[in-house]
């Protein structure tokens, strides 16, 4: 299959980029909460609860509720299956990357 044929195979919920940007974050840590990401990645509180919504729903991201003194507290990793997926995400990339320059 060429380069381009493959592009086809790029997974659309991580190709979005802020979804993207969750998915690094959580990836390069065990875990973060929702301030930490939404300050890292300067995003609104809807922007980033829709799209993690959309990562859980992937199963790519697991939502920890928890209390601290009695206030609200969520943090987020990643499942194994999103390990996975962020992995054969960037792999798919270099594939087609050396594909075009074998190709060109």
């Amino acid at each position: 299959m060429q380069a381009a044929g493959k592009i086809m195979k790029i997974d659309r919920v991580l190709h979005e980029p802020v979804r993207l940007a969750i998915m690094s974050c959580l990836y390069s840590r065990q875990y973060a909460d929702f301030v930490f990401i939404l300050e890292a990645l300067d995003l609104t509180r809807g922007n980033l609860a829709s799209h993690i919504k959309r990562l859980e729903g992937a199963g790519y991201v697991e939502v920890i509720k928890t209390f601290r003194d009695r206030v609200p507290h969520t943090t987020y990793a990643l499942t194994n299956r999103g390990k996975q997926a962020y992995e054969k995400y960037w792999s798919l990339f270099d594939e087609i990357r050396q594909n075009i320059d074998l190709e060109g």
